[in-house]
């Protein structure tokens, strides 16, 4: 219903949907991409290339997962690698199997030509696997570009080097270059941060669309661990009006509308071409941020976001220590994931191990 409600209101160029780390949850995902193409939605489906074997065959899964998405009038993938699989902290290739986002690129156009619109991900502050912690010697040493890209959190400092941040754009160069049409970013706080990155691009004869992925502000929690866990840039005005409300759930949810729509102002000014919101299934916000914006007009009033306690990730393949889920257990803290997915979670100060497949994510 909200996909339906979501599409109605604002008319959005197009839906994306999320595939799980190793495939976890790619039954699902084709499903529910395939089902927003049905159903009216212009489906941007995600799809990971690495440990995807299927029989034995490294490659079999993507390319059975293309054809299904095809095959059912889906023409728009974001290719990417993906995350590790789901208990294991670290990537590793798979012999004979895609290493990377451009081994999928490539494949794609070898295999289907131009049949896909293909978008990639783009990394304004650096890929979380080359952003490092300094030391003190090395803070006071930044230059002004790993400056402007830096954040700190917990009293530590941490940024994409700038040798480091130069590979990031000679690899992207190279996806662009393979075959894909446009760039979608990694969430960012800081407008300066997208801008900054768009003129790097063109620096790098990288003249593709750059579409700006903007995180909504729906609770302070939610913030706060996932600028946290991604190592994202948070401007230090932001953090103080952030703090200074954090008990206050609505206050958050107003400020998100405010906050949103002044950076998306600054966004549109510079020339972004369009706006990607990572909205988690959420609407309140996004309403609230278009209306401010004059895209559209009272849908604020219209949201309904009753069933957000619901708005889950099925399965267990997002979930990571710390994170809250449910099952027919309880809800609670998992403490640990094992290598075969069984969580380990405090649920009210008794621990317990799920089975994967057993517990959900809860937002």
């Amino acid at each position: 219903a909200r996909m339906d409600r979501m599409l109605t209101n604002t008319k959005c160029l197009y839906t994306d949907m999320t595939w799980g780390a190793g495939g976890s949850t790619a039954d699902l995902s084709l499903e529910l991409a395939l089902h927003a193409h049905r159903t009216g939605h212009v489906s941007n489906m995600h799809l990971t290339c690495t440990n995807m074997e299927k029989d034995g065959d490294p490659i079999a899964a993507v390319r059975d997962a293309l054809k299904a998405a095809y095959d059912g009038g889906i023409r728009n993938i974001v290719a990417l690698r993906g995350d590790p699989p789901e208990g294991e902290k670290e990537w590793t290739a798979t012999e004979g199997g895609f290493t990377c986002a451009l081994d999928l690129v490539k494949y794609m156009r070898k295999e289907f030509g131009d049949d896909f619109g293909i978008s990639v991900a783009g990394y304004p502050e650096g890929h979380p696997n080359r952003i490092s912690e300094l030391s003190a010697e090395e803070v006071a040493a930044m230059t002004d570009a790993e400056k402007g890209r830096c954040c700190t959190h917990d009293g530590v400092t941490y940024v994409c080097k700038d040798d480091d941040y130069k590979k990031e754009m000679d690899y992207l160069k190279e996806k662009v270059d393979a075959g894909a049409d446009f760039i979608i970013t990694q969430m960012f706080f800081d407008a300066e941060v997208f801008k900054t990155f768009v003129n790097d691009c063109r620096t790098w004869g990288i003249e593709c669309p750059v579409v700006p992925g903007l995180m909504c502000i729906n609770a302070y929690p939610g913030f706060k661990k996932m600028t946290k866990f991604c190592k994202t840039r948070v401007p230090k005005s932001l953090e103080e009006k952030m703090d200074s409300m954090k008990d206050d759930s609505a206050a958050v949810k107003k400020f998100g509308v405010e906050f949103g729509a002044e950076i998306c102002r600054s966004l549109l000014d510079s020339g972004a071409p369009i706006l990607h919101f990572y909205t988690l299934n959420l609407e309140k916000v996004v309403y609230g941020i278009t209306d401010e914006l004059g895209i559209t007009s009272g849908l604020i009033e219209k949201s309904n976001e009753s069933d957000a306690k619901d708005m889950v990730a099925v399965g267990s393949a997002w979930a990571r220590a710390g994170d809250t889920v449910k099952s027919s257990a309880g809800q609670g803290v998992v403490k640990e994931i094992k290598s075969d997915g069984t969580a380990v979670v405090d649920i009210d100060g008794k621990v317990t191990e799920l089975a994967k497949g057993s517990y959900e994510k809860v937002f």
